[in-house]
């Protein structure tokens, strides 16, 4: 009865925002407590395997919530491939929950459609991207949790904008123009070499070493962390995948997460199918990126100082 009156068509306004649940029936009454929570209306909950079919069948949709904890790597790396092409094809958001194991087969797909992503999250966690990937209808507008995450996404969003300012800057060895998450800007190639990569390797390392003397979140740095990484696995001929580069960034999966997609968004990291599996997908660095990466490595060695 609580399901039907939350779905009920007439107890909402037509500006209100459609949410639907993918996931195993035992998991959905905390995400529709969610939904309605969020002032949301909900138009149906399916299994993961009846997602295609459903969205299909959905004329109006603004939210999808995936939640993917404890399924089998194949079907959910399906249904993520299914909610990807629905979401470029119909525009709606998408709220992926997953465990660490699922990283590389649902994150990875999710990542180019600027889908939430939420890698072993806690329930305060999973409420506040919630909120902050529903259209903001009138209502609700001084909630608190929607006010707090939408501000850490802003921030995230000024600090990545800043860092590919510099970079842009380091490649182009001009000042350019930046706005925002716009990937339309373009840096002119370094005549540098590339550095030998043992040396980006031993960055890396004099980095984690600093672990041993003091808490490690004193240090948190994982846009830098995660560019060290790739540019020098681009150096070394290896692909990383997106798990691994959750790794390297040194923070919890969901913030590592969140930084590859904003970075992303920012044209700083590009996306790679994987040749022997189509369910899986690797990061690396745009080609500007990598020009800015060479010509910072060239910089510190002409200045004589070690790159940090």
């Amino acid at each position: 009865m609580r399901q039907a009156a939350m779905s009920a068509p007439h107890d909402w306004g037509m500006d209100v925002p459609a949410a639907l649940i993918v996931a195993d029936p035992a998991r959905m009454a905390a995400h529709a407590r969610a939904v309605a929570a969020g002032g949301a209306r909900l138009v149906g909950q399916v299994a993961p395997a009846a997602a295609d079919a459903r969205i299909a069948s959905q004329i109006a949709l603004d939210l999808v919530i995936f939640d993917a904890q404890g399924m089998a790597p194949e079907p959910a790396a399906d249904t993520a491939h299914a909610l990807a092409r629905w979401s470029t094809e119909r525009g709606f958001r998408v709220v992926a929950m997953f465990d660490r194991a699922a990283i590389d087969t649902v994150a990875a797909p999710l990542l180019a459609q600027g889908a939430t992503l939420l890698c072993e999250a806690s329930a305060a966690e999973q409420a506040g991207a919630l909120l902050a990937a529903l259209p903001q209808p009138a209502l609700r507008l001084n909630d608190a949790t929607r006010e707090r995450e939408a501000e850490r996404l802003r921030l995230l969003n000024e600090e990545v904008a800043r860092l590919a300012e510099v970079l842009t800057q380091l490649a182009a060895e001009r000042p350019a123009q930046m706005r925002d998450r716009t990937p339309d800007y373009a840096a002119e190639p370094s005549e540098e070499p590339d550095p030998d990569p043992r040396i980006v390797r031993a960055t890396i390392r004099a980095r984690r070493m600093r672990e041993q003397f003091f808490r490690a979140e004193l240090f948190a740095d994982p846009a830098w962390d995660m560019l060290l990484d790739l540019y020098a696995a681009r150096l070394e001929g290896r692909r990383v995948s997106v798990s691994s580069l959750c790794i390297a960034a040194s923070v919890p999966p969901t913030t590592a997460l969140r930084w590859i997609g904003t970075m992303h968004d920012a044209d700083l990291f590009g996306r790679e199918p994987d040749p022997t599996d189509k369910r899986r997908a690797h990061i690396k660095l745009t080609d500007h990126c990598a020009n800015a990466m060479r010509g910072y490595f060239a910089a510190t060695a002409r200045a004589g100082l070690a790159a940090g």
